[in-house]
Order: C-alpha cells, then sequence, then structure tokens
C-alpha cells in the first residue's frame, strides 16, 4: 500500500539517522570522560587535602562548622556572588550586568553563573524569554531573508565574464574574510587582554559563546580582582548580538563561497565543459566561458 510505502520510506531516511546520532553521543561521551575524569578526581583528591589540612591547623573548628562554611559558599556562588575578594565587589545586577545577563537569556545562552533568585525576578524571566526568545529567532531569520533575497539578485554570476565572477567571489572571500576577524578573532584577544586569559581560552569562550552553547566555566566581567569600565559587559553583550547575526550570515554564504570556488576552478582547469564544448552546472547549460583579457 502507499501508505506502508512511504512509512518504509520514511523509516528507512530516520533509522540511520537516529543510529548516527546515538553513536556520535556515545562517541562524545566516551572521549570527553576519557579526557575529563582523571582531572576531576585530582581536583577533588586535591580539595578533600585541602580541607583537611585546613581542619589540621584550626583546631578551633571541627568538620561541622567547616562542611556549613563550604554550603555557604557554595549558595553565594550559585547566587553569582564571587566569594574571592570582599563586599565591595561589583554587582552582578548593575545595568550593564543586568544586559548583559538579559542578552544571554534571549539568546539561550545561559551561562548558569548567575540567575534570579527572588520569586519575582523568576516569574518575570518566564515571561521576558516567552516573548524574547521568538524575538530573537524572528530578528536572525529576517536577516537570513534579507541575505536570501541579495542572493537571487546574485543568481546571474555565472552568467557574467569569469573576471567579474573571480572579482565577485574575491568580494565575499574579504567579506567573509574581515567579519571572521571582527567576531572571532579581535574580541577574543581583548577578552584575553582583559581577563588575563590566554587567546585560546578566549577563543574557546567566544565560540562557547556564539554556538549558544554556554557552559558558563568562562564568563567575561566576573573576576573580583579586576576593575572593569561600567560598560565593559554591555558591549559583550553587543558583540554576541552581532556575533549570532553574523553567523546567520555565513550559513548561507559559506557554502555559496565554496561553490563559486570549486566552479573558478574547474574552469581553470578546463574540466567545466561538456563534450560539446558548453559548460553545465546542475544539469542546466551555462554559458561559454569567457577568458580573462589583460
Amino acid at each position: 500500500m502507499p501508505r506502508t510505502g512511504l512509512c518504509s520510506r520514511w523509516g528507512g531516511r530516520v533509522l540511520p539517522l537516529l543510529l548516527a546520532y546515538i553513536c556520535y553521543l556515545l562517541l562524545g561521551a566516551t572521549i570527553f570522560q576519557l579526557l575529563e575524569k582523571q582531572a576531576e578526581s585530582q581536583s577533588r583528591d586535591r580539595f578533600q587535602f585541602e580541607k583537611l589540612r585546613f581542619l589540621e591547623n584550626y583546631t578551633c573548628l571541627d568538620q561541622q562548622a567547616v562542611e556549613q562554611f563550604v554550603q555557604v559558599i557554595m549558595e553565594a556562588w550559585v547566587k553569582g556572588v564571587n566569594p574571592k575578594g570582599n563586599s565591595t565587589n561589583p554587582s552582578n545586577w548593575d545595568f550593564g550586568s543586568s544586559f548583559f545577563f538579559a542578552g544571554t537569556v534571549v539568546t539561550t545562552i545561559g551561562y548558569g553563573n548567575l540567575a534570579p533568585s527572588t520569586e519575582a525576578g523568576q516569574v518575570f524571566c518566564v515571561f521576558y524569554a516567552l516573548v524574547g526568545i521568538p524575538l530573537n529567532v524572528v530578528f536572525l531569520n529576517h536577516l537570513g531573508t534579507g541575505l536570501r533575497a541579495h542572493l537571487t539578485m546574485l543568481e546571474r554570476w555565472e552568467d557574467q565574464p569569469r573576471r567579474s565572477q573571480l572579482l565577485q567571489t574575491l568580494g565575499l572571500a574579504f567579506f567573509l574574510a574581515l567579519g571572521t576577524l571582527l567576531i572571532l578573532i579581535l574580541p577574543p584577544m581583548i577578552f584575553s587582554h582583559v581577563e588575563g586569559w590566554s587567546f585560546s581560552e578566549g577563543f574557546y569562550f567566544a565560540f562557547i559563546t556564539l554556538s549558544t552553547i554556554g557552559f558558563g566555566d568562562y564568563v567575561v566581567g566576573t573576576d573580583p580582582s579586576k576593575h572593569y569600565l561600567s560598560v565593559y559587559r554591555s558591549l559583550a553583550a553587543i558583540w554576541i548580538l552581532l556575533g549570532l547575526a553574523w553567523l546567520a550570515l555565513v550559513l548561507p554564504l559559506g557554502p555559496l563561497l565554496l561553490h563559486r570556488c570549486s566552479q573558478l576552478w574547474l574552469l581553470g582547469r578546463g574540466l567545466g565543459l561538456k563534450e560539446g564544448g558548453a559548460p553545465e552546472t546542475n544539469g542546466l547549460p551555462r554559458p561559454q566561458k569567457i577568458p580573462i583579457s589583460a
């Protein structure tokens, strides 16, 4: 029956994809376990050793008092209070930090190092996210739609002389390289300088942020020993929004650039011609290639 055939075809496509998906998760779990479990064990052992040494040095304290103190530290950390430093640490809820937090909500990054602790703040966060997340998706989709509309105007690229094709491809490559420099290279360098991170840590933070994974192990503007500009976290939030918008532009532009480069390479080697001499792309005839004149 046609219905049975449709279900069979659907199952034939979905089941291999599901199997590959599960295998990918299992592979990731295995590798992460091999890479991280030993470091976690060493960190746990070090913590227990330091706690015992602390009790030995301060005999006036007992195990219960230390555990209570550790619990207070953990609760403070969960509420966004860094236990390092003193009470003069900058607030996590000044306007710049609040703006940064609002950006992490609507972009679904959610670092996890800061969250509303009051009942009113939690309720507002729910309704704010219900409106803000779709608004963010609509904004990024409109950027993609505008780009696709612009790309439809460039579909006559294959009808142009090879010199124009080459210039347009180089312009597109330059645009992507410049955007990558401004979004993925310079900001990590700035974050590394301000936060005292290595460049690899800054780049890791930038990727984890713009991919909206948001582990929260690296977050800008949280070191109590540093004095940040009041607009530092606000600028970081603006960078996040611009970075996500940039990714919305890169997703369609990247494959387009690769496709054009491959076409130019084939034409340059004379491999884009059929037996009859007419080049084709995707089964459609194309005009004869025009050599670049001096």
